[in-house]
């Protein structure tokens, strides 16, 4: 399993309807979301920023989802009021670097 976190910027006064968007998560995204390898998320929150985590199974999963049609749609109608966008039309999202990991059951 692959690590991968991103950095994305909330617009103001917009975090609880994305929470509800969230929560209340088409279905068909959530398949297609599975279907692209993405094993599970996680969300965080820090001031205007969220951080995604997740585990893949491969590097380009994330790729293939965001190229998806369904996905597309959840960007414009869900997303984009919420969240910073750049002048092409897709989510201003900055991939984060892994600098240290550590399972302690591993250590000897």
């Amino acid at each position: 399993m692959i690590r991968k976190a991103f950095a994305l910027r909330l617009k103001p006064e917009a975090l609880d309807e994305y929470i509800y968007w969230h929560n209340n998560m088409w279905p068909e995204l959530k398949a297609e979301i599975a279907k692209q390898g993405i094993a599970e998320i996680t969300l965080y929150q820090i001031d205007g920023q969220i951080i995604l985590f997740s585990s893949v199974r491969d590097a380009a999963a994330w790729d293939r989802l965001w190229d998806t049609d369904i996905h597309r749609l959840w960007a414009k109608e869900r997303m984009e009021p919420l969240m910073h966008y750049r002048d092409d039309g897709v989510v201003d999202a900055r991939e984060m670097r892994e600098i240290w990991h550590v399972e302690p059951g591993a250590w000897s």
